[in-house]
């Protein structure tokens, strides 16, 4: 889930519809909305955060603050001005990208994750026990449908976008609702949890074919864990 933080309705609406077209959850506010929202919510709800995506408005500097007090996702603004000093005034602040405006959500995709490989590469290595990742699959966490022995893999984009949550995650089990919060988002109406349930299996059974072997461990009561 991405969340959004612009004055400007129409501008969190338009990248709304843009993350959509991806099959990405995302949420918009307007800054005040944000960060009543942002101090009052659960470590369940932030951990559901792929990425922010922060408009031009003022105090911006300081809602990047906010952020990383309470969050390691990554946090890239949007700027509407080319503007040395505003840039590194940005960075200072905590803001890990600024992108000049226009920008595909791809690209955004794109460098959240780059930026997610930079700030966890130092992270503890998963158990002994969980095997090394297999080179055979290529997960591209940019819109892109993952490769399996350079053939694509054709998926539909919430099986995908499970498939890059797992990988993110590999190593850890990650539950039902972290899956469904991620892939749907924390305020989805209409969607029961259960529909986790028939994706991933749908998409084991799609890797284990590719594979000739099922790269997600599921525990019943439990959740999944990516151990391929």
């Amino acid at each position: 889930m991405y969340i959004l933080v612009d004055t400007r309705q129409s501008v969190n609406a338009g990248y709304k519809a843009s993350f959509d077209r991806e099959g990405i959850s995302s949420l918009g506010l307007a800054p005040d909305e944000f960060a009543n929202w942002f101090q009052a919510s659960s470590r369940l709800d932030r951990e559901a955060i792929q990425g922010f995506l922060l408009g031009d408005f003022e105090d911006r500097a300081k809602c990047a603050g906010t952020i990383r007090r309470l969050s390691r996702a990554p946090i890239i603004a949007l700027s509407d001005v080319r503007s040395l000093d505003q840039t590194l005034l940005l960075f200072e602040a905590g803001i890990d990208d600024v992108l000049p405006k226009p920008v595909h959500v791809r690209e955004i995709l794109a460098r959240s994750e780059a930026i997610w490989r930079r700030v966890n590469g130092g992270a503890p290595l998963p158990p002994r026990d969980v095997p090394a990742p297999t080179e055979r699959l290529k997960v591209f966490f940019d819109g892109r449908d993952p490769e399996v022995d350079g053939e694509v893999l054709a998926l539909p984009r919430r099986e995908r976008h499970i498939l890059e949550c797992l990988v993110r995650n590999r190593g850890k089990r990650m539950t039902k609702t972290q899956i469904y919060n991620v892939v749907y988002g924390v305020y989805s109406n209409g969607v029961e949890e259960s529909v986790i349930e028939g994706h991933v299996s749908k998409l084991r059974k799609k890797l284990s074919a590719r594979l000739g072997f099922d790269p997600i461990e599921a525990k019943r009561f439990m959740g999944y864990t990516f151990v391929g």
